[in-house]
């Protein structure tokens, strides 16, 4: 019996475990259960980026960025809701927003988020710092 593309494409989507890949009712894109965050981080590096993104759903994008000692940040606002937690290194985060501008330290384990549209950089790069960034929903730009 000949399957249709569309059953054909579905069949070997569940033919996979999902230890390999999963796909969401909706995405066009595999994901992964489990990311390793220094094979990503190599990734990037190998291609000369200080961001990699590694994942992508409609609802959360997440990549991991890099800063090392004395780089400038050079990021604009985005138009998600973004979280970084802070993996390794040390650095300063500058948030601009209605309320005035804030400064922060900011180390291992710290967990920051930034609004949707809001300016912020990171600045005072003393160690460098890994960060993984969520995006919600996923980025645009």
């Amino acid at each position: 019996m000949l399957l249709a593309d569309s059953e054909a494409e579905a069949a070997w989507r569940f033919a996979l475990p999902c230890s390999d890949v999963c796909w969401g009712a909706k995405e066009a894109k595999m994901t992964k259960d489990i990311y390793k965050l220094s094979e990503e981080r190599a990734r990037g590096g190998a291609a000369g980026k200080r961001y990699t993104e590694f994942l992508r759903v409609p609802a959360l994008s997440c990549g991991v960025y890099v800063l090392a000692v004395g780089a400038e940040d050079t990021q604009a606002p985005h138009g998600e809701d973004e979280i970084y937690y802070v993996v390794r290194g040390r650095a300063r985060l500058r948030v601009t927003d209605a309320g005035g501008t804030r400064e922060h330290s900011v180390g291992p384990g710290d967990v920051l988020f930034v609004a949707a549209h809001v300016e912020h950089k990171f600045f005072e790069v003393g160690e460098d710092i890994e960060l993984l960034v969520f995006f919600a929903p996923a980025e645009t730009g």
